[in-house]
């Protein structure tokens, strides 16, 4: 059976819905916020209705997959559900996992998210390279039969990332520009694009001297809560700005548990990203 690739799939419904990924983060103050328990009642309340009220607008959802696990079973067990209702209603979903190891440790973790046949399956997953781009392989080869992608961690938001990521290679090139790079020769001649997208911070400025030009999707976490604007955009990205999935988690969510300030805060999201990327 042929299968569109994620990359594909992404575009379109970047274009049909606005380019905006609204993070799932279901964390104890939020839940505490919406007047809802931390346990699983409020976490299935909290899920059950972000996904109801949006998973028909946006285009991607990326649930953060630890807030789900610190509930052991029955938190994964919410999870399953969130994806599979997320999916059905059409909304692609990112698995936000940052999965990294080595061998068949990888594989499990591929087989985890990126297989059809798991519970857990989505459309793509964060993966952490810092065992080497080459540890990845399991995951890269599963993403490409079952037509799903990976977000690698290259250039993220947190301060403490550049310890690593802006750390310079004996060839001159930083560990952040070598991921870069890899994800370019993955996405290489894929049209419209290349499953293979890198997580990018929307609060780290100009970043041009890195190529991010790797003909795939670049998530962007940073707007709203962690400072960054829509208007910001074009001037971090530069020409791979129409590439760019901006994720908004707090700025959405603290809008709720009512469904209609939800989707217009979502809406009103969608549509700043939208004219900042194609003006």
């Amino acid at each position: 059976m042929t299968v569109t690739p994620f990359g594909t799939r992404l575009r379109e419904a970047m274009d049909s819905r606005g380019p905006l990924c609204v993070g799932i983060d279901p964390h104890a103050a939020l839940l505490a916020s919406w007047g809802l328990s931390d346990d699983i009642a409020g976490l299935e309340a909290f899920s059950r209705t972000v996904v109801e009220a949006l998973a028909q607008e946006v285009a991607v959802f990326k649930p953060q997959a630890a807030f789900f696990e610190r509930f052991g079973s029955r938190g994964i067990a919410v999870l399953e559900r969130t994806v599979a209702d997320a999916r059905a209603a059409g909304a692609l979903v990112v698995m936000d996992a940052k999965r990294g190891d080595i061998g068949s440790t990888m594989a499990a973790y591929a087989e985890t998210f990126l297989s059809p046949s798991s519970p857990l399956f989505s459309d793509a997953l964060t993966v952490s390279p810092y065992l080497g781009y080459g540890s990845l392989a399991p995951a890269v080869e599963l993403a490409r039969e079952s037509g799903a992608g990976l977000f690698v961690l290259a250039l993220t938001s947190n301060p403490e990332g550049a310890e690593v990521q802006r750390a310079v290679r004996e060839d001159g090139r930083s560990i952040g520009a070598t991921m870069l790079a890899h994800l370019a020769a993955e996405n290489e001649g894929a049209v419209p694009m290349g499953s293979f997208g890198a997580v990018v911070g929307a609060t780290l400025g100009d970043l041009s001297s890195f190529d991010l030009d790797i003909n795939g999707p670049l998530l962007a976490p940073g707007i709203g809560a962690q400072g960054a604007t829509a208007a910001d955009l074009p001037a971090v990205f530069g020409a791979a700005v129409r590439n760019v999935v901006p994720n908004v988690s707090r700025g959405v969510l603290k809008h709720g548990p009512d469904a209609a300030a939800l989707r217009a805060s979502a809406a009103g999201f969608a549509e700043e990203i939208r004219k900042a990327v194609s003006a």
